[in-house]
């Protein structure tokens, strides 16, 4: 691995970044005595790397870990915001893997364990980190659950399990995961007050709650409005109502951040009306956290079905953490209604509580994907199918 290194070798990485690497290891056999296909998922790796980890993009002296590694690994923001969680003398990640949090999170304690029980991976990682200038991580090549046993007590514990089972087929359940949480969660609140995990956002908050027993905080992170990492922080103490915080990252970096309990969220009144001035779709966190009537309730807007998420409001609600529309019109649910609205028979489509999926709609209606209307499909409080033709507001 350390051949990657050569000056000659990552000068072609670089010249090269942008470059198809299948057709590179078409072209190539090995350049500088290194095989043509380390170096192409170098490439591969740099390339997701650019938008993904931007520092460790511009850093000197790394090597990118395997596509899995990287497919599995925290992107720079996400670990940053982990930072901002926990903090204190000393850390352990338990399942080290590429190291994008156990960087992060090491700037915010003195010292800090990075365990890893893939040899060459926890070798690549350990040279990666000396190049980042992270003197405080010591690293070691350990099983998670062999370390946990004679480890000493530290501040905080944080685990990133595998989620790939022994056939790499993806996995997200804790119990699939590796290590099993929930098999080892005695053990790690006997070695430090706060755990913190990071799971797949496919797994059920509830069951997690249950399954995991000691969380105070759930944290559900979306950049772009995409779901991408759900936390849990432990605590020794059993709570049956966690705080669930949502944010959604966005492209400068600002954020849409709403908090609120579960217990809350079952005892909130929702208003229910057909739509009005303005139309809100939540973003993805909230989605993902199930607070559709708490939101409704914080940000005073009305549910347009108790299985549309979807809201509205006369007076626009400018701080409301999610997408923002001007309803022009509410149609029937055809092509005759909604030809007026679209001469150019484009539009941005959206469903909520529809039959039909959004590839129906375009060939019943005839539309294309683009232009400047927004129409969302759903169904109202009377049960009927409707179309709202929206603009961005």
């Amino acid at each position: 691995m350390k051949d990657l290194l050569k000056p000659n070798v990552q000068q072609f990485i670089k010249d090269h970044e942008k470059d198809d690497p299948i057709a590179l290891i078409l072209k190539y056999k090995e350049v500088h005595g290194v095989s043509i296909k380390s170096i192409a998922a170098q490439i591969t790796a740099r390339q997701k790397a650019k938008v993904k980890l931007p520092e460790w993009y511009d850093t000197e002296g790394l090597i990118y870990p395997p596509p899995i590694s990287m497919e599995q690994c925290s992107s720079e923001i996400t670990a940053k915001y982990k930072a901002e969680l926990v903090r204190g003398k000393s850390l352990i990640d338990l399942t080290g893997g590429a190291g994008i949090d156990t960087y992060y999170l090491s700037k915010n304690f003195e010292q800090v364990t990075y365990i890893e029980q893939n040899e060459e991976l926890a070798e690549t990682t350990s040279g990666n980190l000396q190049s980042l200038g992270a003197t405080n991580i010591i690293c070691k090549n350990e099983k998670a659950e062999g370390f946990l046993k004679h480890a000493s007590k530290v501040d905080v514990i944080y685990l990133d399990p595998a989620r790939r089972d022994e056939n790499a087929q993806r996995v997200f359940r804790f119990e699939d995961c590796e290590p099993d949480i929930i098999k080892i969660l005695p053990d790690l609140l006997n070695k430090t007050e706060i755990v913190l995990v990071k799971a797949s956002p496919m797994l059920d908050i509830d069951i997690s709650i249950k399954g995991l027993e000691y969380v105070h905080e759930i944290h559900i992170i979306s950049i772009e409005n995409e779901c991408k990492e759900v936390l849990y922080l432990l605590r020794q103490s059993p709570r049956k109502d966690p705080l669930i915080s949502t944010v959604n990252i966005r492209k400068h970096g600002d954020r849409q951040s709403f908090s609120f309990h579960k217990s809350a969220e079952g005892n909130v009144a929702t208003e229910y009306a057909m739509p009005e001035k303005f139309l809100y779709e939540p973003n993805s966190s909230i989605l993902k956290a199930g607070a559709f009537k708490s939101v409704a309730h914080s940000y005073n807007v009305k549910k347009l079905h108790a299985h549309t998420h979807l809201y509205t409001s006369q007076e626009e609600k400018s701080d409301f953490p999610g997408r923002r529309f001007r309803i022009i019109d509410v149609v029937p649910y055809n092509k005759k209604a909604i030809a007026a609205y679209l001469p150019d028979k484009k539009a941005n489509i959206t469903t909520r509580n529809f039959p039909d999926e959004v590839s129906t709609i375009k060939k019943k209606l005839g539309l294309k994907d683009g232009g400047n209307i927004y129409l969302f499909a759903f169904t109202d409080k009377d049960e009927n199918k409707k179309i709202a033709v929206t603009e961005r507001a």
